[in-house]
């Protein structure tokens, strides 16, 4: 199941690059430009949002990169929701914000009274504010993310002339792929994520999961689709959801790369992967229903949707690779009459790491 699946993205994504049917082919785009006679009102209001929390190291990098970007400042509205336990860390978030406010940039500091719903709770405290009623889409960047100053003149136009479409995703560059060995896998892993997965899901059913970061939402669709919700640890994917069940579509454009960094220590990345694991099954508890009983996409999406994304992505991949490696192979080393067939134990994993490791040719160990 999971060699076809590997195999089946991987031929997508190879048509998509022998025929250059880049995003830009398959739906409409045109540079934006001011125009005579209303100026920068040509330009459509566009929010940032940076969600932080306790982010002293990079607090600096995101703040700078987003005021950075090339758009009207007078079409911006970059809004820093702190979430910081740390009143040092608050301090000086705080004065990094007034800092830009005083060289013109619009830029808003927002914090809360407590921590309910984490991330989610504080994008959508952020999406209450008066002033967001302008807006009409919403760039969102986490913390550890700096985008190039071109990003919103690349994505804001799939926006702007498709109005289908409720979601850009960008590409992650990782600017510590190199740190050391456990970063480089990660780099393969992220590499195929988004080179294989983000473009056959975007490419076929214009649908696949929200990264969390390094997008642009337009703001009717996450209304549409319920706003954001903290009922589990993948607010992002639960969001893509439901705006994918109300017949919103996705775009993965990966010309347009957004840096960021890799956990480099065991700890952070075991707490990372916990919860990229648990939270997908548990929102597929609470969504199969839903997905099933939904009569606004076809039959095909919502078996993408149920077998591709959610069972075969997100749960047997997970307890396959656990079971087989960490139960199967042990047992057969211990007891001899346990046999494992040379196919499954040679041939098709090692088919599936050069699938993975394809998206990623310049990595050397």
């Amino acid at each position: 199941m999971i060699l076809v699946e590997k195999v089946f993205a991987g031929i997508v994504s190879l048509v998509v690059k022998i025929f250059s049917l880049k995003p830009e082919k398959r739906y409409r785009w045109e540079p934006m430009r001011p125009d005579l006679e209303t100026g920068n009102l040509a330009y459509p209001m566009v929010l940032i949002q940076i969600p932080m929390y306790n982010e002293k190291e990079v607090y600096k990098l995101s703040i700078g990169a987003a005021c950075c970007l090339d758009w009207p400042s007078d079409r911006m509205i970059i809004q820093v929701l702190d979430d910081s336990t740390d009143l040092t860390v608050k301090d000086l978030v705080k004065l990094e914000c007034e800092n830009w406010k005083s060289k013109g940039v619009n830029i808003t500091y927002e914090v809360r009274n407590n921590r309910q719903g984490y991330k989610a709770g504080a994008l959508k405290e952020g999406m209450k504010h008066d002033y967001v009623q302008e807006c009409d889409y919403v760039a969102i960047f986490d913390a550890d993310f700096q985008p190039e100053s071109d990003f919103l003149m690349r994505t804001i136009p799939f926006l702007v002339y498709n109005p289908d479409i409720a979601l850009v995703q960008a590409r992650w560059k990782f600017v510590n792929a190199d740190e050391c060995m456990m970063t480089r896998i990660q780099e393969m892993s992220l590499n195929y994520h988004f080179k294989i997965e983000q473009e056959a899901g975007s490419s076929t059913f214009a649908f696949f999961g929200f990264n969390g970061t390094a997008g642009v939402w337009r703001i009717k669709a996450i209304d549409n689709a319920g706003g954001w919700k903290d009922r589990t640890t993948v607010e992002d994917m639960d969001l893509a959801v439901r705006a994918g069940l109300e017949g919103w579509k996705f775009v993965y454009v990966g010309d347009v790369h957004v840096k960021s960094e890799l956990p480099s220590t065991f700890k952070a990345y075991r707490n990372q992967q916990h919860r990229w694991s648990c939270g997908p099954a548990n929102l597929l508890k609470k969504m199969a229903m839903e997905i099933m009983k939904n009569e606004k996409v076809s039959i095909w999406k919502k078996f993408h949707m149920l077998y591709s994304f959610f069972f075969l992505g997100k749960i047997v991949i997970q307890t396959a690779t656990f079971i087989f490696y960490c139960v199967v192979i042990p047992v057969s080393v211990l007891v001899p009459e346990v046999e494992i067939p040379q196919w499954g134990v040679v041939y098709i994993p090692t088919l599936i790491t050069v699938c993975i490791i394809l998206g990623t040719p310049r990595v050397h160990f």
